[in-house]
This record gives structure tokens, sequence and C-alpha cells, in this order.
């Protein structure tokens, strides 16, 4: 490790206290503010130009899944209902 150059003039003004600053991780061991990271496929990730684009895809997928599942349990009215 080479040592400081006493030679060269500081260029910060006295008021910014360095000290106090810590170093963030970066990669997969990082902190996490409040959001879950999921690791999308590169096939899949290709399909969408941002994590906004992803996002309304699987809540229009959580729509759809609902409105399924909700015609699914409501008898329809010109079917019949079985009886077992």
């Amino acid at each position: 490790m080479k040592k400081d150059n006493p030679d060269l003039e500081d260029e910060l003004r006295p008021e910014y206290d360095l000290k106090s600053l810590s170093v963030r991780s970066l990669g997969a061991g990082r902190k996490s503010f409040g959001g879950t990271i999921i690791r999308l496929e590169p096939d899949v990730a290709a399909m969408f130009p941002s994590a906004d684009a992803v996002n309304e895809a699987l809540r229009f997928l959580m729509r759809a899944t609902r409105e399924q599942q909700f015609s699914a349990s409501t008898p329809h009215p010109n079917k019949p209902v079985e009886s077992d």
C-alpha cells in the first residue's frame, strides 16, 4: 500500500466529517431496504423493459386469477346446479 503524498493539497472542506461514513456492501449480501429482491431468469427478464413492467404484468395476472376463481365459485345463471 502506498503512503499518502504529503505534497498533495487537500481539496475537501474542513466541515466534511468522513470518519462517520461507513462502506456499503455490494452484491448479494448487501442490506435490503424493505424490498424483496427477486431474480428473474434471463429469458424472462428479456421480455420486460423495466421492473415496473414486471410488476404491472404480475398484478394483471393476480387480478385475472382472482376473477377466474370468483367466476368458478359462482354458479352460472344458465347452467343447472348439480347436486350429489
